[in-house]
């Protein structure tokens, strides 16, 4: 037990000793000559010798450093009393009252000089006019202990309202400690011993004040030069801080638990630290008390919710370290996230063609298909206004928010609670939807200050990536571009070829020689022309004005050719619709799409198409039990040029039909799934003539 002791009392006060040390250091690092700085610096020297001396002591066991931690211990007491008594003119001077503190630091003066007195005379067990010199030494570390208090409720009491903040951690950490230290020699004078246990974690409590003292220290530029705290030293500090409180009372609560047990004491005590450690491994990875600490501290112990510098660096690193679009829009979500404890987002940006806001990037969110009309009212807002919308706010308060009207898909977004516009100069590429904080958090004009301008540089990355995806789009046009060259010089020599087999052909044409080898030559230019076509498509746009088609007289001729070929393909006519269009590019388009249906399914799969006329257009679906594409596939490639899930395919066709089918103003919808087939979703304008053609009762074919 007594080595068990020693070990206990060697960590606490060698502990002590260090943490008062580094602190010394960097409050040396920011020298500041005032008499509270002096008075700081050498109090936290004085501490930090009396928690070596106790470490020596608990080594060795030498009187030497016992007597050096005694006489250290009263010391850095007086210490403490000067620098307490150095604030009190400042405060009293915040105040307007005249600095009045000599009869205090004459009273601590009596004190230290009793104190040293006895701490003597029990050292050379000399005797007190009749009083053991050991009684003495505990009532007067009794009574320092209350004179600390009452400079402690003094300070606090006279303080100034914009002053009190300065030195609140310095009271919480001091006054703790002194609480205890009155604790452990009030029960000494009673029971006539010092409780072995209490003494040998007095260690602990001291070194536990310095992250509080430091706290004040950077708050309060006459005590320090350079010295700053962090707002993530002050929450590690402030988790060591909980940590080493908690640790103390379980090991409080088994130690009780083991002698009062009886003979399952041992056996409790080990549950209960089992327990302990349990809990507080689960109070670690917990997301939401790390979320709450962190509003803590930000709240209570700092004028600023935020480290800006911090939290800058932090999210620039995060944006500024992506591969693709995709990528960066996740990493959006997560710094915007993290910056309000929210543990869920998605982003929304605006599509290639500029009418509508899609979902682009999840975080910890259900897939959302909806899409959001860039003139809806919500777009509208967040471009005029450039606001975050608090979600909870408007449904208590709506009117707050002018004449906002928000979207029914909104509603299906679960926990949904922040809206931040993204934003590029004055035009707005997107908004972010966070859910509800894992800790309850004030928006006030801080955290929406900082969601704007985080918004605005997530906005002009995103702007900046979409741009040069569209420089990569053109430089791989360019190099299509180089590539038609070559295949236009391919054509000049097949050309060539078959232009001088025609020149001879009038002196040999009756040759069977020269007929077998004209057979030959025409046999290798089709091959060859065959070959050139499959790798260039022709993408030319009209001239002309689009005009109405009928939609069911393309479907039928494209079923028609497809039968032909031996394919079959199923054809359900619900309503005659006339389209806005150009009659070959349309079948081109709709052709394309039943084309990739159809390589991608299997002999004995199912190929078919629905058209029907719906009040925005006329809706062409093409369904197939192919082999599908996956999320990746649908989300970041398709409708991509050069992207094809084909093997010799070069991925023009699908970008053409997109690219056409938005110039007239419809759209193009793709649901897929792997080894379940896909639906491609084509809405086509209708043509407005005056007269249309009145729908029919529905035809399958």
């Amino acid at each position: 037990m007594e080595t068990g002791l020693n070990t206990l009392n060697a960590w606490s006060y060698g502990l002590t000793g260090f943490v008062f040390a580094v602190f010394a250091i960097f409050h040396a690092a920011g020298w500041k000559t005032s008499l509270r700085g002096r008075a700081l610096f050498l109090a936290v020297i004085l501490s930090a010798l009396w928690g070596f001396s106790g470490l020596a002591f608990a080594l060795t066991g030498h009187a030497a450093f016992l007597a050096g931690s005694l006489f250290s211990d009263l010391l850095r007491y007086g210490a403490w009393f000067g620098f307490l008594l150095a604030l009190l003119p400042e405060i009293s001077a915040g105040r307007g009252a005249s600095p009045r503190w000599s009869a205090p630091a004459s009273i601590g003066a009596v004190l230290l000089a009793v104190g040293v007195i006895a701490q003597a005379m029990m050292l050379l067990n000399a005797s007190l006019g009749g009083i053991a010199p050991r009684r003495v030494v505990l009532l007067d570390a009794l009574a320092m202990a209350v004179f600390a208090l009452a400079l402690l409720e003094r300070l606090w009491r006279n303080v100034s309202r914009e002053l009190r903040w300065n030195i609140k951690p310095l009271c919480l950490g001091l006054g703790g400690a002194v609480l205890f230290d009155l604790y452990l020699f009030s029960e000494a004078l009673l029971f006539g011993q010092v409780d072995r246990d209490a003494f040998s974690i007095r260690g602990f409590v001291h070194a536990l004040t310095v992250p509080l003292i430091a706290l004040s220290t950077s708050r309060s530029k006459d005590w320090k030069k350079r010295f700053a705290l962090s707002q993530r030293a002050a929450l590690q500090s402030a988790s060591l801080v909980a940590v080493g409180v908690y640790l103390m009372f379980m090991s409080a609560a088994g130690y009780y638990v083991r002698y009062f047990g009886g003979e399952w004491g041992r056996a409790f005590q080990l549950a209960l630290l089992f327990a302990a450690l349990l809990l507080l491994g689960a109070l670690g990875l917990s997301g939401a008390m790390r979320a709450r600490l962190r509003v803590l501290v930000g709240k209570h112990f700092f004028s600023y919710r935020y480290d800006y510098r911090e939290e800058w660096l932090r999210f620039t690193s995060a944006l500024s370290s992506l591969d693709g679009s995709t990528e960066m829009g996740l990493r959006v979500i997560k710094g915007l996230a993290g910056m309000v404890e929210s543990p869920a987002g998605a982003l929304w940006l605006k599509d290639s063609s500029g009418r509508f806001h899609a979902q682009s990037a999840r975080w910890n969110m259900p897939e959302n298909p909806a899409t959001e009309d860039a003139e809806s009212s919500l777009c509208a807002f967040l471009a005029s206004s450039g606001w975050i919308i608090n979600l909870e706010e408007y449904r208590v308060a709506p009117h707050r928010y002018d004449s906002l009207e928000l979207p029914a898909w909104l509603s299906d977004v679960p926990n949904a609670w922040l809206i931040v516009p993204l934003a590029v100069g004055s035009e707005m590429i997107g908004f972010a939807i966070l859910a509800t904080a894992r800790a309850a958090m004030e928006l006030n004009w801080e955290v929406n200050d900082l969601l704007k301008t985080a918004g605005r540089q997530a906005g002009a990355f995103l702007g900046q990536m979409r741009a040069t995806e569209a420089l990569l789009e053109v430089r791989k046009f360019d190099a299509f571009n180089r590539m038609s060259a070559f295949v236009v010089h391919d054509l000049k020599n097949i050309v060539a070829q078959l232009s001088l087999m025609l020149k001879n052909a009038e002196r040999h044409r009756d040759n069977p020689e020269f007929q077998q080898d004209m057979l030959m030559t025409v046999e290798h230019a089709v091959e060859r022309m065959r070959q050139l076509m499959m790798q260039l498509r022709e993408g030319a746009t009209p001239l002309d004005s689009p005009r109405g088609i009928d939609l069911a007289g393309v479907i039928l001729r494209i079923q028609a050719a497809k039968s032909r070929q031996g394919r079959e393909i199923g054809v359900e006519l619900v309503d005659k619709a006339v389209a806005k269009g150009h009659e070959d590019r349309v079948e081109r388009v709709i052709g394309h799409i039943v084309q990739n249906a159809l390589d991608a399914t299997e002999q004995g799969g199912r190929v078919w198409i629905r058209m029907e006329k719906r009040e925005e257009g006329a809706l062409v679906l093409v369904r197939d039990t192919g082999h599908g594409m996956s999320p990746e596939f649908l989300r970041e490639r398709l409708f991509k040029p050069f992207q094809t899930t084909k093997p010799a395919g070069m991925g023009i066709g699908a970008y053409e039909s997109f690219q056409y089918v938005h110039e007239l103003g419809g759209k193009i919808s793709v649901e897929s799934e792997v080894g379940a087939g896909t639906a491609v979703s084509l809405l086509l304008p209708l043509f407005d003539a005056g007269a249309e053609m009145s729908p029919g009762t529905g035809v399958s074919v």
